[in-house]
């Protein structure tokens, strides 16, 4: 089993270099690539400089091209920013010409604060309530919250959180909660606890989000997994033998339920570190979500694909994780 993790690791590079290959490859063939989107932004320079006459010459092109490595062929390209990767430099964003490692350090915290907490919520939410489902089905509890569950999964996230920002920030109706960002204006002037509580105060709506995009596909999945180990012979065995039907589902069905759960654990990693951009947008949070938007919006190659290797890498990772959970849940799962 070792072996196959050792294996799984070392798949990953590979497979992280042919991501970033293809994207790299993309963004320089694609109409408005490196050049063309660092040529766009000197001529807005120009024009807010009142020099918006003047041309730029080729020397000065060449200039740019040489500097972003755009005079070489594309692989060589690729070569060199892989070399400023294996030296630990994500190279520098040219939206505000910051590192591109600072600016994942300064948003990373904010999406990952917003969605470990939603992650973690719902799987404390779902487990149980898919378990009670489970154990319901068919009576009149599994019914109405079927009902309700399967309403809201219809509700788009950004619908809903446009509803909540309606009735509970606008003032139109409450002004219970904040209109968006992370904290207050006034939130180096707090103390301590008064710093936690606002925090929490702003978090609330767009954690309620990230939780609610999730809520129905767990619950669902916990109770039809728990209701098809039920249905098993090792369950039926555990009844015969006097074994209560609470007692035989948490002691023999519940942990081998947790597996399909298991799947996604990992998996969300890399969502949860990337952030929601429909979530960051409408509460106007500061996060990798619309970090990562304006990096594909305003073509900057660096912040793109530094980005992404981050994001790949946490995915890729996540995979191996979710195979890790595999094994802790279900000593008898053995991968070879």
């Amino acid at each position: 089993m070792n072996n196959y993790f050792l294996k799984r690791f070392l798949l990953l590079f590979p497979t992280l270099l042919g991501i970033t290959f293809v994207v790299f490859l993309i963004s320089h063939l694609a109409p408005g690539g490196p050049l063309e989107a660092e040529l766009s932004k000197l001529k807005a320079l120009s024009s807010e400089s009142g020099a918006s006459q003047k041309q730029i010459s080729q020397e000065e092109i060449d200039l740019i091209k040489k500097r972003l490595h755009l005079d070489k062929p594309i692989p060589i390209a690729y070569l060199y920013w892989l070399g400023q990767i294996i030296q630990f430099d994500l190279g520098e964003s040219r939206i505000n010409y910051k590192k591109v490692s600072d600016l994942v350090l300064e948003k990373l915290p904010i999406s990952l604060s917003f969605g470990l907490s939603g992650f973690i919520l719902s799987y404390l939410i779902c487990i149980p309530l898919g378990i009670m489902k489970a154990m319901k089905n068919g009576e009149k509890f599994d019914i109405i919250s079927s009902f309700i569950i399967f309403f809201t999964y219809s509700i788009p996230t950004f619908a809903l959180a446009m509803l909540l920002l309606y009735f509970l920030a606008s003032g139109n109706f409450f002004s219970l909660f904040p209109l968006g960002h992370e904290v207050s204006d006034y939130y180096e002037s707090l103390d301590t606890w008064d710093r936690i509580v606002d925090r929490l105060h702003h978090m609330f709506l767009p954690v309620f989000c990230y939780t609610f995009h999730s809520f129905a596909v767990l619950t669902i999945l916990m109770k039809n997994s728990l209701l098809e180990e039920i249905s098993k012979d090792y369950v039926r065995t555990a009844l015969s033998k006097g074994m209560n039907f609470k007692e035989a589902v948490y002691r023999h069905a519940f942990r081998n339920s947790l597996i399909p759960i298991a799947t996604g654990f990992g998996s969300n990693l890399g969502l949860i570190m990337a952030g929601s951009l429909i979530i960051e947008l409408v509460f106007n949070i500061d996060g990798m979500g619309l970090l990562s938007f304006t990096a594909v919006k305003q073509r900057d190659t660096d912040l793109m694909m530094g980005l992404l290797l981050i994001q790949s890498f946490l995915s890729l990772s996540g995979n191996i994780l979710s195979d890790l959970c595999y094994v802790l849940i279900d000593p008898r799962i053995k991968f070879e």
